[in-house]
């Protein structure tokens, strides 16, 4: 939640609603006594797999989990190189490093648009580069369809981070779908959410075979299997892990996925409304565009202030003296001490750029004009 500040109430960054519907979901899979992976998962996976147009959906533990496998299934080993934006959650570069490989990381297009420069993406393509993952940054679309075609004509597998992009697309398709595998997450505080989940998409069936082994220990079967007496043994076939997702979550995200859409449209507008009043904002650029909002799925509200050294003490004073509670999405990842230790210093001008100066402010599918309001006029105040 946000700071003790003077405001009255404070403004939270995000704010999870859960509906009557989705609890008495979550309560009949207790009812059951049935809570590890089984048929609601199942039923989940049909239903996003569908909502995606995409052929396979495996549903497991979490984001993380889903890029790990999306690697593996694109052969990421030892001695490979996946190259990956730093303006990212850690673990996209993260689970790269599980495989054995080496993240390297590219710059963005610039603070207008936060997603991979493929033109930057391509001069760092070598001789043990196997594969790329470009992030839907917020929800809107990062340059798919030319890394695709990038990818394509080189050899290489694209992987789409999608964790922020539920419900996006690009030219009518959805994201998540463009590359061998796309990851999705649950994590609290995305818009569908569950608490601790993620999926990994695929139109490719060896793909989601190997992701459906490989997420509980490379068993040949599974207790559901078992239960069902399909059958009443398994091999073990790969070195596996336990990446599955539980019933309750599987319940709460079937429930949460019929309010997706318009829970997505309401964000579309609260963001075009905030465009609005942020136009006419000194210090303030706002990345993306007026088109680029309807095909995103606005996870976050992303403002970039003008000039580099302030944008720490803007936050203090949001949080501190007016109660609105912000965030930074994201320190660069190159710049991270395990990273750095790892791999050398390393320049990102337009990733370093935007670390520096990026602030989220508070977007959720029930925040109101009023509170929309307080916010930038205490922006405006802030940074006067």
């Amino acid at each position: 939640m946000a700071g003790t500040g003077t405001s009255p109430e404070a403004v939270p960054l995000y704010d999870l609603r859960l509906q009557p519907e989705d609890v008495r979901a979550v309560m009949e899979v207790l009812e059951s006594g049935w809570l590890a992976l089984g048929p609601r998962t199942d039923e989940f996976e049909a239903a996003f797999a569908s909502h995606l147009g995409v052929g396979h959906a495996v549903a497991v533990s979490s984001c993380t989990a889903a890029l790990h496998l999306a690697y593996l299934a694109a052969g990421v080993g030892p001695g490979d190189e996946v190259i990956v934006p730093s303006l990212t959650f850690a673990a996209t570069a993260a689970a790269v490093i599980y495989c054995g490989a080496t993240p390297i990381f590219a710059d963005i297009l610039g603070p207008h648009d936060f997603g991979l420069d493929p033109a930057d993406v391509e001069r760092r393509i070598a001789p043990r580069t196997r594969a790329v993952c470009a992030v839907h940054f917020a929800g809107y679309p990062a340059a798919v369809d030319r890394l695709r075609a990038l990818c394509d004509a080189r050899g290489l597998a694209l992987i789409e981070d999608a964790a922020h992009a539920p419900s996006a697309d690009l030219g009518g398709r959805k994201l998540g779908t463009w590359g061998r595998a796309g990851a999705f997450s649950f994590f609290s505080n995305k818009i569908l959410s569950c608490g601790e989940g993620g999926l990994l998409a695929t139109d490719d069936a060896h793909v989601a075979a190997l992701a459906r082994s490989l997420r509980s220990h490379g068993m040949t079967s599974g207790t559901s299997r078992r239960q069902t007496r399909e059958t009443d043994s398994y091999d073990v076939v790969g070195l596996g892990f336990n990446y599955r997702l539980d019933e309750p979550r599987s319940a709460l995200l079937l429930s949460r996925l019929a309010r997706l859409e318009p829970e997505i449209e309401r964000r579309r507008e609260l963001t075009r409304a905030y465009r609005d009043k942020l136009a006419g904002l000194p210090h303030v650029l706002v990345p993306y565009d007026d088109a680029g909002v309807g095909r995103s799925s606005c996870y976050v509200m992303p403002i970039v202030v003008s000039d580099d050294g302030r944008r720490d003490a803007v936050r203090r004073r949001l949080r501190d003296e007016h109660g609105i509670q912000t965030s930074i999405l994201y320190p660069a990842a190159h710049e991270f001490t395990a990273y750095r230790d790892r791999f050398g210093e390393q320049r990102l001008p337009h990733t370093e750029r935007v670390a520096r100066t990026e602030i989220t402010i508070p977007l959720f599918a029930h925040l109101d004009e009023a509170t929309q309001d307080r916010v930038v006029g205490a922006l405006g105040e802030v940074l006067a």
